[in-house]
């Protein structure tokens, strides 16, 4: 029996045509579709149907189109937890429907801790100068950045559009093999 890896991901932003303009994220694809389908690939890639992916906001613009984000949804593997992002939203302090209505491990939140591998771990989506634990070791991931923000202390963006995710989920010690350790700034 195979152990079950976790991994962790942010900003997709499936069927988002913003993420291929040269102003934005100048993701290289065609078109949405193309981007989509490299999307799933890439994920399943890495992620095995046991596998638990924490994925940091902003799934999905393309939630005028249900069914085409179900569709997506379904076909991505692993075991899903959804930390909302500003995209992931209606309108203020409402989940999109679509986003609600999939099927996550757990319903989205906010933000969440976690331990991996003996590591405590914050996770939002946005980026915090602090957060729980930072005295005492503990690490920050999250997303909306789109890999414009450097690392600070023990935090980073996980994001697919960072230079050394490769669009893809990435486990924690592939995420933190180069953030110097420090001691907590303060």
């Amino acid at each position: 029996m195979a152990s079950t890896t976790i991994y962790y991901t942010a900003d997709t932003h499936f069927s988002h045509s913003l993420m291929l303009s040269p102003t934005a994220c100048n993701r290289r694809f065609a078109d949405v579709r193309e981007m989509d389908e490299f999307l799933v690939r890439t994920w399943n890639s890495v992620v095995r149907p046991d596998d638990i992916v924490y994925h940091l906001g902003d799934f999905s613009m393309g939630l005028h189109d249900g069914d085409r984000v179900r569709s997506i949804f379904s076909r991505l593997m692993g075991r899903k937890f959804l930390i909302l992002g500003n995209h992931d939203y209606q309108r203020q302090n409402r989940i999109h429907p679509v986003i609600a209505s999939l099927a996550w491990d757990q319903p989205p939140m906010q933000q969440l801790e976690i331990t991996d591998n003996g590591q405590r771990i914050f996770l939002c989506h946005y980026p915090c100068r602090t957060w729980p634990g930072i005295r005492s070791g503990a690490w920050h991931f999250y997303g909306h950045a789109h890999g414009e923000m450097p690392a600070y202390h023990r935090s980073r963006d996980v994001g697919v559009d960072c230079p050394d995710t490769g669009f893809a989920p990435r486990t924690f010690k592939q995420l933190t093999r180069q953030i110097k350790t420090a001691t907590a700034p303060g």
